[in-house]
């Protein structure tokens, strides 16, 4: 885990400075890519996905390690055949693994975070899942075991293949040529990301686009057709935590609401989307059927708001780099401290974005928190080791966050028109 904070500690520095390129890039060509809200929350969501893999939560089912063992039937020796096996191996199984999280009802709950951006960015890639707890996809890993790739070179593999998949979110790249036959292009994942009939539950893979050519999934990018991005039932929130969960909330709910017992039991693994007639019909829910004339998810946002969101995201991302450099010189406890400090934080001021109310009772209990931690730590986690006076900062910090969230709640908030009022007197041009 060290090894991947490391690794992570070099590619979020990477990340921010491409996004940065993709947004002046875009107001050179006018081509507006980003929407403030939906970029911070993008970016959070990245975050939360890191805390998930720092601190180790997830629940294996079978274990890498025991497959090999147990089951490889050849040791491959050579040192390059080995890494390209593996990289091939690991695209095959991530070509499954994602067409299952598209089409089985539960399972989607795993990847909707993913699709939830109204927008198609860099920083959408960094939405990723922290409800994907147990690693359910052991199996896909089989033929790699069978070859007798060692667990460590798994490891080494993984996130290159992981980061590789970053590049093509991207608008700003038209279509690649001969490459567009061999490797995923922007172009093929702008159809997957796209709610378009013609598009949806199209282009699965992740680095070679071959997988979906073979398995009958390909969908080229139509000129007469623009992608509209989202997902067909949309979130309505910039909180990462509700949108990690609200897709199994829903199947719960309509398990508990149909009459018919065999419907309770079969809605987990139906298509996604599949719910039962009773329930349907009793409980209708919005889905989008023209993707050309839906409204995108706005709320209420003053600049003053838009900047101090801006704040909340820099803060919180310098926090979680001060982990990542520091992750070998702390203890577990330590961890996983730190990890709550930051994820009650985001969901404090993704809240705030969303004008929720619960945002005031995070952000009072994240303060609380802060300060037993400095009390218990005796200072921010050995911080001001490297700089002088940082614990003085973060509570500093834990004020202004506190005093700001009641500003912009109950006092702003009564002087800010709402996004419908402001649609309601908007003026026909």
């Amino acid at each position: 885990m060290e090894t991947y904070a490391t690794a992570l500690s070099y590619a979020i520095p990477g990340f921010i400075i491409l996004i940065l390129i993709e947004y002046l890039v875009s107001r050179w060509k006018g081509i507006p890519v980003n929407e403030a809200m939906d970029t911070i929350s993008s970016l959070s969501s990245g975050i939360t996905d890191t805390l998930r893999s720092l601190t180790g939560l997830a629940l294996i089912i079978i274990s890498y390690d025991w497959m090999v063992d147990h089951i490889a039937l050849v040791e491959i020796k050579s040192s390059v055949w080995i890494y390209i096996l593996t990289f091939i191996g690991l695209d095959f199984a991530g070509y499954w693994s994602h067409r299952f999280n598209h089409t089985i009802n539960l399972f989607w709950n795993r990847h909707i975070i993913h699709h939830s951006s109204e927008e198609f960015n860099l920083a959408c890639a960094l939405r990723q899942s922290i409800s994907a707890i147990v690693s359910i996809y052991f199996f896909l890993y089989i033929p790699l075991a069978l070859l007798g790739i060692p667990a460590h070179v798994i490891a080494i593999v993984a996130p290159i293949h992981l980061f590789a998949q970053f590049w093509y979110h991207t608008r700003l790249i038209g279509k690649m040529g001969v490459l567009e036959h061999i490797i995923v292009t922007p172009s093929h994942h702008r159809v997957h990301h796209a709610i378009n009939d013609e598009y949806l539950d199209k282009n699965y893979s992740q680095i070679f686009i071959f997988w979906d050519k073979w398995f009958g999934t390909f969908q080229e990018e139509l000129p007469d057709k623009p992608p509209v991005y989202g997902v067909k039932k949309p979130v309505n929130t910039w909180n990462p935590f509700y949108i990690n969960f609200m897709h199994a909330w829903g199947i719960l709910k309509d398990a508990w609401r149909t009459k018919n017992w065999w419907d309770k039991i079969r809605i987990w693994y139906m298509p996604t989307g599949w719910r039962p007639d009773d329930v349907k019909e009793k409980y209708p829910i919005h889905i989008i059927t023209d993707p050309y004339n839906r409204k995108k998810y706005r709320t209420e946002s003053s600049i003053f708001l838009k900047i101090w969101s801006w704040l909340q995201l820099t803060i919180t991302l310098a926090l979680l780099y001060y982990l990542l450099i520091s992750f070998g010189n702390l203890e577990f406890t330590q961890i996983i401290y730190y990890a709550i400090f930051i994820a009650l934080s985001i969901f404090a001021y993704t809240s705030l974005m969303d004008r929720h109310i619960i945002s005031l009772y995070a952000e009072v209990v994240k303060v609380i928190f802060g300060i037993l931690l400095i009390v218990q730590q005796g200072g921010w986690f050995d911080m001001d080791l490297i700089f002088k006076g940082a614990t003085y900062v973060v509570v500093i910090y834990l004020i202004a966050s506190l005093v700001l969230s009641f500003y912009f709640q109950l006092v702003e908030r009564k002087y800010t028109p709402s996004i419908q009022d402001m649609r309601q007197h908007k003026k026909p041009a």
